[in-house]
């Protein structure tokens, strides 16, 4: 990732020299490779798309266009740069939705005509001063409830055989085309204040931000510093070539000239795809990395290999993270009015129990700890209402308690519910 930037420090003949270096992640289910890929592209504020292998099949069989992924890139990156230019537009598009927000709430009309310049002057400060009054209002939130009338741009919906071509297999022609087939038609709506703000803020800034810029900017960052996650590649390996598997490696050849640096055509313009950062993932249980075609395996030079998750890796995920599982549900059940503390043995409790599961029945790594959780919370969350104002404590014997049928029966944890209780009191 580093590298990345580094790329872009160099002169510009040597930076289109320097490839991305594609990594292929091994390793089981639920031990984090969506979440460190998601996460890396978070912290470098890069436009990101994950896509599953299996989605794709060779020409001739069902599937997706592989091509796909870039233009759903992107879309990703039009969307990023497109905040990124409401942030810098937004006081004057607050400003301007203010002031036409102001237009329809003033009333029109009904003053007699008056004559001579100071008459005037005199509306015009009247109008002024009321105005005003009427800003401090607005501002002060006293008219969200008062309604206006807006015209607003609505995309017609593709009806008969144009509403089937639409979604994910319609192409970047075919959706220009649609667009230009079907023009947006103006209607006029009553809404209240609160809600003609966004609708007209959103209509103030389309006109405010450069749309040319906004794309090109977008092409640019996805071409530089777009990442592409490839889930579930150890399920298009090489296989035989009869039977349902007979498209796995066609998979891998339309996959390889995106991943070799190709040029894609999407509504926005060509895109190319020889510096976006590809990372691979699969669990590679039955298969290997080898059993890729050769030519798929020098495209992905890193390789890293994860290992399962074990019981000091459950309790640092339960209580490290900023939005961890333990403090969810000690937020969620504040917000009834419930202190909910949960002492270190009884994390310590609930991550046995998520290990013992894994083992019994199929392991699904760190989604077994959501199982935990709200089983665990279960009687708690639903008595809560009643419960406001007091305290409980969560300790290791509470966690036995609760969790102790869902720990012995391995059916149960299999599918990853429970039985409700058969009576409820009120």
């Amino acid at each position: 990732m580093r590298n990345r930037w580094r790329r872009q420090q160099l002169p510009e003949r040597l930076r289109e020299e320097v490839g991305p270096r594609n990594i292929i992640m091994i390793g089981p289910t639920g031990v984090g490779k969506t979440e460190i890929a998601r996460r890396l592209a978070n912290l470098v504020n890069a436009p990101f798309v994950k896509v599953e292998a299996t989605k794709y099949t060779e020409v001739g069989y069902h599937g997706r266009d592989v091509e796909s992924m870039i233009r759903d890139l992107v879309e990703n990156a039009i969307h990023m740069v497109q905040g990124e230019q409401t942030e810098v537009v937004r006081e004057e598009g607050e400003r301007l939705t203010e002031e036409q927000l102001l237009d329809a709430l003033l009333p029109t009309g009904g003053a007699e005509p008056a004559s001579g310049e100071a008459a005037l002057d005199e509306v015009a400060e009247k109008r002024r001063r009321n105005r005003e009054k009427l800003r401090t209002a607005l501002r002060n939130g006293e008219l969200d409830d008062r309604s206006v009338d807006l015209t607003i741009e609505t995309k017609s919906v593709p009806i008969g055989m144009f509403a089937s071509m639409g979604g994910e297999q319609m192409d970047n022609e075919l959706q220009t085309f649609m667009d230009k087939l079907v023009p947006p038609r103006s209607q006029t709506r009553r809404v209240p204040v609160v809600e003609a703000r966004k609708i007209i803020f959103e209509q103030q800034c389309e006109k405010l931000i450069d749309r040319e810029k906004v794309v090109s900017m977008a092409i640019q960052r996805a071409e530089n510093s777009g990442i592409v996650f490839v889930d579930e590649i150890d399920k298009v390996g090489s296989s035989g070539a009869f039977g349902p598997d007979v498209s796995r490696q066609g998979v891998q050849r339309d996959l390889l000239p995106i991943v070799e640096g190709c040029t894609v055509n999407t509504r926005y313009g060509p895109v190319k795809t020889d510096h976006i950062l590809f990372i691979a993932a699969g669990a590679f249980h039955v298969s290997t990395p080898n059993d890729l075609m050769p030519e798929m395996q020098g495209r992905f030079p890193i390789r890293v290999e994860l290992k399962d998750l074990d019981r000091d890796d459950f309790i640092r995920i339960l209580t490290e993270p900023e939005s961890a599982l333990i403090k969810q549900q000690v937020a969620l059940m504040g917000t009834e009015g419930v202190s909910v503390q949960f002492t270190d043995d009884a994390i310590k409790e609930m991550a046995d129990v998520a290990i013992r599961m894994n083992e019994s029945v199929q392991n699904i790594g760190a989604r077994r700890l959501h199982t935990v959780a709200e089983r665990l919370m279960e009687d708690l969350s639903f008595d809560a209402p009643q419960r406001s104002g007091t305290q409980v404590k969560i300790d290791a014997a509470y966690v036995r308690e609760r969790l102790e049928d869902i720990a012995r029966n391995a059916e149960l944890g299999r599918f990853g519910f429970h039985s409700l209780r058969s009576e409820r009191k009120e």
